[in-house]
This record gives C-alpha cells, structure tokens and sequence, in this order.
C-alpha cells in the first residue's frame, strides 16, 4: 500500500491505521508558535461507522487504503441478501444488508450502485444524491390538501418509511434524497 505523509491528508481519504479502516472527514494542520507543528484530523471508521478525533506529527508516515470503486447492477434479493453484477466481469456477487447499511432503503431491481471494495471487502456504498420511488403505501390525499399543509407517513417500495405532503397518494413516484432520507418532490 502507498505511504503518505500527514502533511498529504485530504478530505474523504482512506487510511490503513493499526486500528482499522478510516476515512478522512476532517483535518487541520496546526503550527503553534511555540514546538511543533502537528495535524488534528477528524476519522470516520469505515467499518463501524464511529467517528473519533487523532492528532499526527506533522510529516508523519501514513499507510493510504486504495478503495476500488466498482460500478455493479442490484439484480434481486436472494432471501435476505442483495445480489449485485459487475458490470464489466459480469460477475455476481451477495451483499448483506448489513454490509450496505441505509443504502438498502434505496436501492430497487435495475439500480445502479458503485460499491467501494477494499480487496475483496465492501467497505461502502456511493448512491446518486437522490432516487426515485413508488409510495406503496399512504393514505389517499383528500381535495384541499396542499404543499403548504402537513406532512403524513409513506411506505415506499423499498420498505423506507417517509414523511411526504398529504396531497401524495399511493402509486405515486417520489423523489427522495438518499443523504437525509427525506422527501424532495414528486417525480
């Protein structure tokens, strides 16, 4: 694996440290007037999802984590896993839904998904800022109802449960933003 330097950090980075997988969300290279100069970095872990604050050396030596983005197709569900393909080997692969985490409430047959493997680890998933469903389940919209008014509970297609304007009704296609996981517009 490539060695950098701490000097060398950027945001959304992935580091092999000691402990295990990290992403860089945050870093700020301190030079105090008096010692010497050091980074405050802000870690994700990649495979417990916890965040936790470490302070390097500056120039100190780092192990880089080289993440392969793969662009795979969701076949179907095979019990409770997702079957995903490569879309250049054709190869197909199991993904618990663990493994996925939230990006299972998105995903649909046919979607597109970019997998980040760390060898043959799937260390995350990176979804388009926003995807459109069918609400399969809400109770009817009633005349009147209008933007400006509340909001009520919808099950989409997927089983994600969501606040949408009370004028939606079911059957409809929503578009939710994959980030937040709330309602954006109708589609």
């Amino acid at each position: 694996m490539p060695t950098i330097t701490t000097n060398d950090l950027k945001n959304g980075m992935t580091l092999d440290l000691d402990e295990g997988l990290f992403q860089v969300v945050d870093f700020q290279h301190v030079k105090p007037g008096k010692g010497h100069a050091f980074v405050r970095t802000s870690l994700r872990n990649v495979r417990a999802g916890g965040t936790v604050e470490r302070t390097f050396r500056a120039g100190e030596k780092v192990e880089r984590a080289t993440i392969d983005k793969r662009d795979m197709n969701f076949l179907y569900r095979d019990g409770d896993d997702y079957v995903f393909m490569d879309n250049e080997t054709y190869d197909q692969i199991n993904v618990t839904p663990t493994t996925l985490g939230n990006a299972g409430n998105y995903i649909v047959d046919g979607s597109a998904v970019v997998l980040e493997m760390f060898g043959t680890e799937i260390v995350g998933t990176d979804l388009p800022a926003s995807v459109e469903l069918d609400v399969a389940e809400t109770e009817p919209g009633l005349q009147g109802d209008r933007s400006s008014g509340g909001t009520k509970p919808a099950t989409l297609e997927t089983g994600l449960v969501i606040q949408v304007p009370l004028f939606i009704s079911p059957g409809e296609r929503v578009k939710i933003d994959t980030r937040s996981g709330e309602y954006l517009s109708r589609a």
